[in-house]
């Protein structure tokens, strides 16, 4: 079930509505929203709710195993037992015809072609999100950070919680599990920003990312016949194509459950206005960077083992990154560029830091935090062409055509070729425009908080608004565009 949906637009005020008249029984709310949750997800394909029980039971059972076991060697088994079954879910489902693909190809460098074809399998939609949540539950318990939970109806709910269960945030049981413990009081100030959180996700997907995936589809699914700024234009739209898609997603899983009460974590932070990629990866997709330098790279040694090591720990765990996002060759680059960049700002911040100052372009001033933020959205673009490329030879074709000077097309028709007339291109900018004046107004003042305040008449101005424009400018009825990015991860 898509959150810009019609099936969406009614299961959830219905939800909303028996939910807060079931809120004074704890054990009627808490079935409801398993229900809710189940429903949600089987809504795309109820064979692949096996597979969340499953992993729901295992990790309950094995949690309070982990808890009770006296050894440290039966602690580890335990887990073991998890990590086993979850990631080969995971693997399973997302990567083995990665893998057989990768054997055949290994083969054939070496002049052996082998019989072997690659297996039709579906992958289960939100799995690598709702594996990594469950798995920070066993972990924490097996770190003695967390104590496990009796509450069976809890944490199943809590592995299932329908706002976040497809594309995050990824939580933690030691910040969302609790909250299934406690009744929650109507709260009309939650209601009213939540609300608002979920009609500005919708403007993001249905506005800004759903449009710019025409132009991000026709150019990349056709490399052969676009060069020069056509490519460039394409990654610069996937890119705010990818982050309002995705950032959406989290800003209407918020919204929903802020509507019921929970509390659930920011997942992004403005991250276009970073100046280097470290910050960028403090503000991008922020569940799962803290998931892997908590479960990750701190268990690889982190920054204790000396430099070298720390930046082989970083490098491995943006490719691991990569991975994550897919079974392809291109995910594992665009990690490596992440990668490799990092490291590069990490080796050579000291000298950097003294270069910068001697020529005055500094990070406190305007001048500089311009720069910085434009040469760090360039590298970011340039390795979001591997990440969209549908294969390796696609991104270099796209790669090595940007160099053609065809600056011409801004001043003849070509430019509407790329699938948006002048109306939608002049709608698809001003859309853009106007996020980025809100993320810049909303780095200095909370405009969920400040429009929270603001007069009942103002207020609703505001979002008749915001329902007026996701009506008449938002795009409707494509598959290829209305479905979440991250749906495929």
């Amino acid at each position: 079930m898509l959150f810009n949906s019609v099936d969406f637009a009614i299961f959830f005020p219905i939800v909303f509505v028996l939910y807060w008249l079931l809120s004074r029984n704890l054990t009627s709310r808490n079935i409801l929203i398993l229900v809710a949750s189940y429903l949600f997800y089987g809504w795309w394909d109820y064979r692949f709710l096996s597979l969340i029980i499953i992993s729901s039971l295992v990790d309950f059972v094995v949690g309070k195993m982990i808890y009770k076991a006296e050894s440290k060697k039966n602690k580890k088994l335990l887990l073991c037992i998890s990590l086993i079954i979850n990631l080969g879910f995971l693997f399973y489902f997302k990567y083995t015809n990665f893998f057989i693909d990768s054997f055949i190809n290994a083969f054939a460098l070496f002049g052996k072609e082998l019989n072997i074809t690659a297996l039709n399998i579906i992958l289960p939609v939100g799995i690598s999100f709702y594996t990594f949540q469950t798995l920070s539950y066993t972990i924490d318990i097996y770190r003695n950070q967390l104590k496990p939970t009796n509450d069976a109806l809890s944490f199943f709910s809590f592995v299932a919680f329908f706002p976040q269960l497809v594309a995050g945030p990824i939580e933690r049981a030691s910040h969302l599990l609790p909250q299934f413990y406690v009744k929650h009081k109507f709260n009309y100030n939650n209601v009213k920003t939540g609300f608002l959180l979920i009609g500005f996700g919708l403007f993001k997907k249905m506005v800004i990312a759903d449009r710019a995936a025409i132009v991000v589809n026709q150019v990349f699914n056709n490399p052969e016949l676009y060069s020069g700024v056509e490519v460039v234009l394409a990654t610069i739209l996937f890119a705010f194509q990818i982050y309002c898609d995705f950032s959406a997603y989290s800003d209407i899983a918020i919204g929903a459950a802020r509507t019921m009460g929970f509390d659930l974590m920011k997942n992004f932070d403005s991250p276009y206005f970073s100046k280097s990629i470290t910050e960028f990866w403090r503000r991008w997709h922020i569940s799962l960077s803290t998931w892997f330098r908590d479960y990750v790279y701190i268990p690889l040694g982190g920054s204790k083992k000396g430099k070298y090591k720390t930046y082989a720990n970083l490098f491995i765990v943006f490719v691991v990154s990569g991975l994550w996002h897919g079974a392809a060759a291109t995910f594992l680059i665009w990690g490596a560029i992440h990668g490799f960049i990092i490291v590069l700002e990490k080796a050579t911040n000291k000298e950097r830091k003294k270069i910068y100052n001697k020529i005055g372009l500094l990070n406190n001033k305007f001048s500089g935090k311009l720069f910085f933020s434009m040469i760090t959205f360039s590298i970011v673009c340039f390795a979001w062409i591997f990440f969209r490329a549908p294969s390796f030879d696609t991104a270099m074709t796209l790669i090595k055509s940007i160099p053609t000077n065809n600056f011409i097309i801004f001043f003849t028709d070509d430019l509407y070729k790329l699938g948006l007339d002048r109306y939608q291109l002049v709608i698809l900018t001003l859309a853009i425009i106007t996020l980025l004046m809100l993320e810049i107004i909303n780095r200095r003042k909370n405009l969920v908080v400040f429009l929270k305040n603001q007069l009942f008449v103002f207020r609703w101005m505001v979002y008749l608004s915001i329902i007026f424009i996701i009506i008449v400018f938002g795009v409707y009825g494509d598959n290829d565009t209305s479905q979440f990015i991250y749906f495929q991860f």
